[in-house]
């Protein structure tokens, strides 16, 4: 879309439709953030209420509706599309209304909601990583398209990326990210799910170089079974982790798992067929929903399935995917218990400690705790309002928090609304806010 508004900005007008699926979407303040974070230029009308979807008798995400200069709907495309595809629709409505004289083509100037914030040292931070090891903390600074890399207490030791958005291997000033989210740390080598590149990138800490190491640049529209790495397009990888000489990808824009071979250099579909559901099967036979966030432990694949407000494991040995918490697309909430009374609502972050599982449970604003073999959940810190507040776990306040780190009995969160990290004491559950020094 942001193509076509670039080559027709003297002639199309852009009209975005926000018809919720999830409750906290419908919510201006959560819209406005969404906004912000998506540097979507355009205006949004906030149909909380589906009149707008009704009246347009739409039946699925996304629809995009053509209207011509007279006001008349001349087409309708269900799901996504290739930018050239329309293009060719849009300039022949163009060329048409122009042999009439009817075509204005004076630009629209819109105000952009971003004109109106403050410079922040992190903006819409994704996910985060806590390395005890090396006494590191790697943060996705994701609307700053860059990696900071700190200390635990947040002392910036370094930048990697220009902060502009694009697709360039460098050395740490001139290279470039778009919106970065998941991260996974091998010594000193720095792996990156660089998500609007559709890329994964390798991050020499040493060295402070970076190259990219699987994907093309462009999206991949099917979903495919895999092949060489820097040959195979990929579809939004939102987060990654280290499993056995592999680096296990989260990739939510084809509903799937894939493992990319670091020693072969070959990506390749390790769980879900692209099918966008939750259906519990063979590795190969399964279906996912937009898996969000990833923990790795004990030989299984923990995952964060999105869309499906669901939080499910892979067990390859065993060749079973299994859910843990969660029912389907449609059926989520904030409910703590166990089984399948619970209910989450589209969690992206999770990390594995001492037998439990931790769940930035996103649209709930909350952090929940889970145990994998009982099934139960609990709300571990968060009061559920949107808000930015510290104290104690049951009075501290998120928003929209959406990756999480452990290390030494502390609990990093990538709050991603209030652009910031804060830390849960894990045996106390008080929270604080990390100051993260200035680049």
């Amino acid at each position: 879309m942001r193509e076509l508004e670039e080559r027709f900005a003297d002639c199309l007008v852009v009209i975005g439709v926000h018809s919720a699926k999830f409750t906290a979407e419908s919510v201006f303040a959560n819209l406005r953030q969404a906004v912000l974070r998506y540097d979507i230029r355009h205006p949004v009308l906030n149909d909380a209420g589906s009149i707008v979807w009704q009246e347009y008798a739409v039946s699925a995400w996304p629809t995009t509706v053509v209207i011509d200069p007279a006001g008349r709907v001349v087409g309708e495309h269900v799901g996504e599309f290739e930018a050239g595809q329309m293009a060719a629709i849009v300039q022949e409505i163009a060329d048409e209304y122009d042999r009439q004289g009817k075509l204005d083509r004076t630009p629209v100037a819109w105000p952009l909601e971003k004109e109106r914030e403050p410079a922040r040292p992190l903006s819409f931070p994704g996910k985060v990583l806590a390395d005890a090891r090396s006494r590191r903390l790697l943060i996705a600074d994701t609307a700053h398209h860059r990696i900071l890399i700190a200390t635990l207490d947040g002392g910036l030791i370094a930048v990697a990326g220009s902060g502009s958005p694009g697709l360039r291997d460098g050395d740490f000033t001139t290279a470039s990210f778009h919106s970065p989210q998941g991260i996974a740390l091998d010594g000193e080598v720095l792996y990156v799910a660089d998500t609007g590149n559709h890329c994964i990138r390798r991050v020499d800490l040493q060295a402070r170089q970076v190259e990219r190491l699987a994907g093309t640049g462009e999206q991949a529209r099917l979903a495919r079974r895999g092949g060489p790495a820097l040959q195979t397009a990929l579809s939004s990888p939102w987060d990654i982790a280290l499993r056995n000489g592999t680096l296990v990808i989260a990739m939510a824009g084809t509903h799937q798992l894939w493992e990319l071979d670091l020693a072969v250099g070959e990506a390749r579909r390790t769980v879900g067929t692209g099918r966008e559901a939750l259906h519990d099967d063979t590795l190969q036979r399964s279906a996912l929903a937009q898996p969000s966030g990833l923990a790795v432990a004990n030989g299984l694949i923990y995952f964060a399935d999105s869309e499906s407000s669901a939080i499910r494991v892979a067990n390859l040995q065993a060749d079973r995917v299994e859910t843990l918490i969660g029912e389907g697309l449609f059926e989520f909430g904030d409910r703590d218990g166990q089984g399948r009374t619970v209910r989450l609502q589209h969690p992206l972050g999770i990390a594995f400690h001492d037998h439990s599982l931790y769940v930035a449970d996103t649209y709930n604003n909350k952090i929940k705790h889970i145990d994998p073999a009982r099934r139960t959940t609990e709300t571990f810190a968060g009061t559920g309002e949107a808000d930015h507040q510290d104290g104690p776990g049951d009075e501290a306040r998120f928003w929209e928090p959406g990756g999480l780190s452990i290390a030494n009995g502390r609990l990093y969160v990538a709050d991603t609304n209030n652009h910031a990290i804060r830390v849960v004491d894990l045996d106390t559950r008080e929270v604080q806010t990390l100051s993260v020094g200035e680049a």
